[in-house]
């Protein structure tokens, strides 16, 4: 069956199309898109609304169009699959020397195409910091909740004042596949946490709150960006989509992007640009990209004889993601129906809190899932049965920072991620209360009946406990912030998302964010593709009018 439903008609138009679109490549685009990602598909499908600009899309991976993306259950199992970039961090001290994979969409669709499919729009305080320095209020909260009222398709009970209907994204309630799902929410009333219809609106304004997962899914198939985007207008004669086409550098006349380079089918092929290159690579790529053309720190630049473009010292540099405590696991009880928690997942309830009240919001996430949810180490340790449950505490405000860093000039030349986890002591105190709580609300009175046992860690001592969390966290998979936006020394792009010193060159997807948002980061990725493309309507002159919806 097509993947998400998809029109049959539409289907083979784009089939058609991009087939013709792939056999005539130009030489010249007016935009080129470098990554079909979250970002990158919002702004491919923003300019591609006036008929009159032609917009490529370069994308490293391959088809969509496969289970193992649109089914919603089996999302983890591409993890490690040829859709994955297979990213590993450095071994780190900070948690006993493990290198954590670092997992990132190498496929139509990128994060969006093999993601929890989690709906997250982040924090005011996140949008009003940003907008605060930057100087922008085009990025505070209340601009971002205009934006997201005018792309969601909310399909949950109606609220105009944080809800959209009518707009590409669907965006849904998750539907409880258990018990244990209404249980956890139940515990989390009991600990004082207030329960609200949604993670979005109104629980983002205040300091703590649960509820179910708001998911870009629809009828049991992933809804992703991509397919709600860039897809349905790839029947379009303006738009071309090439796949397999790793860009490897941007070129310049003088200070100004005029194309790239990439290698597709081992070939080296040059587009060139006449209005605009758009880097959404992502964190771990788009600063690889901007270092092997000449855009970074001199001195890094200098050691492997790249030829300097512009010096931009935060090229690489402030890398945030979001980790999480693998390891928090119930096994079912025998009381429990069988198949009563089914091995499934796909987001289900979760929880925002403080680990101190000294915070004016969350920096802890809680997510629940319905099977045993482990890093290596711990799942060696423990060896949870097949009928467990867990709990995963998630720092959503890290802050530790790290570094992307360059091997090499050539595109095979891998990166070095120094991820540098839990290096900020506060990381791990955080973390530390996070696993203390989530072990008082799996031993609560609601959950108590779906528990024949606590697996791990139970009630360690607190050196012991800080061990486990050392060898029980994994990245989120929420890369960001390594060319932020801004106007301190550190800064790579500017509030317009514009690389400094560099005409012709845009950067649109999480790594322009200063500070990762508080919880999944897809939906603050679709906020950066609209206002990238809104920027770039602007400054090209592009009439807003949408000459297609």
């Amino acid at each position: 069956m097509p993947a998400h439903h998809e029109n049959t008609q539409l289907r083979e138009r784009v089939i058609a199309n991009q087939k013709q679109r792939n056999a005539q490549l130009r030489n010249s685009y007016d935009f080129i898109v470098c990554g079909s990602g979250t970002a990158g598909s919002v702004v491919a499908r923003r300019l591609s609304e006036h008929q009159d600009i032609t917009v490529l899309v370069l994308e490293a991976g391959t088809t969509d169009d496969v289970p193992q993306v649109w089914e919603a259950g089996a999302w983890i199992s591409n993890l490690g699959s040829e859709r994955d970039w297979g990213f590993v961090a450095q071994a780190n001290p900070n948690i006993n020397g493990r290198a954590i994979s670092l997992n990132m969409g190498k496929v139509l669709g990128g994060g969006s195409s093999i993601n929890a499919m989690y709906w997250s729009r982040g924090h005011k305080n996140d949008w009003d910091t940003l907008a605060a320095e930057t100087g922008d209020p085009d990025w505070n909260y209340a601009s971002v909740l205009a934006l997201y009222r005018g792309i969601e398709d909310w399909r949950g009970a109606p609220d105009p004042q944080f809800r959209g209907e009518g707009g590409l994204v669907h965006v849904a309630t998750a539907t409880a596949l258990s018990d244990v799902t209404h249980a956890c929410l139940d515990a989390y009333g009991q600990h004082g946490i207030p329960i609200f219809a949604s993670q979005n609106g109104a629980l983002m304004e205040g300091t703590e709150g649960a509820s179910m997962a708001d998911v870009c899914i629809d009828g049991g198939r992933r809804a992703s960006i991509f397919r709600s985007y860039l897809y349905p207008v790839m029947d379009q004669s303006n738009v071309t989509v090439l796949t397999g086409a790793l860009v490897t550098r941007v070129l310049f006349e003088g200070k100004r992007a005029v194309g790239v380079e990439c290698v597709v089918g081992g070939q080296i092929q040059r587009f060139l640009a006449a209005s605009e290159v758009v880097l959404s690579l992502g964190a771990i790529l788009t600063p690889k990209v901007l270092m092997q053309s000449g855009i970074g720190d001199a001195h890094d630049l200098r050691e492997f004889g790249i030829p300097i473009k512009e010096g931009l010292t935060g090229v690489g540099r402030n890398f945030q993601d979001h980790c999480m405590v693998a390891g928090c696991i119930w096994e079912c009880s025998d009381l429990v129906e069988p198949g009563t928690i089914p091995h499934n997942p796909t987001p289900q309830a979760n929880a925002f809190f403080r680990s101190s009240a000294a915070l004016n919001s969350p920096d802890i996430q809680v997510i629940q899932a319905g099977f045993a949810l482990a890093s290596d180490e711990i799942a060696h340790k423990y060896a949870p049965p097949p009928n467990s449950w867990t709990l995963l505490p998630t720092l959503v405000r890290p802050k530790s920072t790290g570094r992307i860093r360059l091997t090499g000039k050539h595109a095979t030349d891998p990166v070095t991620i120094d991820a540098n986890v839990l290096s900020d002591p506060a990381d791990l105190a955080a973390l530390v209360k996070a696993v203390e709580l989530v072990n008082e609300l799996g031993s609560s009175v609601s959950l108590r009946r779906y528990s024949a046992r606590q697996i791990a860690p139970s009630m360690l001592r607190r050196s012991d406990l800080e061990n486990f969390v050392r060898d029980s966290v994994v990245s989120v998979w929420h890369q960001t912030c390594t060319a932020k936006m801004g106007t301190d020394r550190e800064s790579v792009v500017n509030s317009e998302l514009q690389v400094h010193g560099i005409e012709g060159l845009t950067v649109a997807d999480g790594s322009v964010l200063r500070r990762v948002t508080t919880g999944n980061t897809m939906a603050p990725c679709v906020i950066i593709g609209e206002r990238a493309a809104l920027s770039l309507k602007h400054r090209h002159g592009i009439d807003r009018r949408m000459t297609r919806d």
